[in-house]
């Protein structure tokens, strides 16, 4: 058993800790990091984490792509996310590279790349404080609330959920006014299927080619949603649920 870790958002968050703001004055601000520090924190962190689950074999580190396909989908996508990485970001990961398994796959995003290998290879768990990967089945460590286990159901209910939540963080809007619980609650009234999701975005004036497109942007990949020979996602598209 492997710990899929989330590690881009553990690198970002110790790299941006260590920064230091350097005014020098005449107009002049410099910021700086000790990249030992900051190298350090992370390796706590992943210390942490190992401690918290017990025992396992090792941790898998996964990290986004630079490429990221689902700007091909929406070029808005997390498009306020303008501000460059923390000092030492890429050299604390290829620092980790050489003790670690690091796993980066092409024009994906860390999420995926976890949903891909942990439904690929199952038995492991999933370390993320991501709500997302509550899409993917299996045992799933969020860092505060211990491991909890995700039936694929359960997983394909939240993909609807957060179809018509949106996420304003990563830049899709899902249905006007209909958060996390409206959307529960409407699976709860009508049923967990898609036929209830497109009603809620049609009750708004919203066609099922933009319901698609949020669904697409919502899905996290799994190993169903890949094609390996030609290293790209294979896009989401609706089914009948039962």
């Amino acid at each position: 058993m492997s710990i899929l870790i989330d590690a881009d958002f553990i690198v970002y968050k110790c790299c941006a800790a260590n920064e230091t703001e350097i005014d020098w004055g005449d107009d002049i601000i410099v910021v700086t990091s000790r990249f030992s520090e900051a190298y350090e924190m992370v390796e706590r962190e992943l210390y942490r984490i190992a401690c918290d689950l017990g025992w396992f074999d090792d941790s898998v580190l996964f990290f986004s792509d630079t490429v990221n396909f689902r700007k091909s989908i929406d070029p808005e996508y997390k498009g306020h996310r303008n501000r460059k990485k923390p000092c030492g970001y890429r050299r604390v990961i290829n620092k980790l590279k050489e003790e670690y398994e690091v796993v980066v796959m092409p024009t994906l995003e860390a999420d995926d790349a976890i949903g891909i290998y942990a439904t690929k290879n199952e038995g492991h768990i999933i370390c993320s404080p991501d709500k997302d990967m509550r899409q993917i089945p299996g045992k799933l460590y969020d860092l505060s609330e211990g491991v909890v286990n995700i039936t694929k159901e359960e997983g394909d209910r939240w993909h609807m959920i957060q179809t018509m939540a949106g996420d304003q963080t990563d830049g899709y809007a899902g249905i006007p006014g209909i958060g996390i619980k409206k959307a529960a609650a409407l699976l709860d009234e009508h049923g967990a299927r898609w036929e209830t999701v497109l009603t809620a975005f049609a009750e708004k004036d919203l066609s099922e080619e933009v319901a698609i497109k949020n669904a697409r942007l919502a899905k996290i990949l799994q190993n169903d949603d890949y094609d390996f020979a030609k290293q790209q996602p294979i896009l989401w598209t609706p089914t009948t649920c039962t």
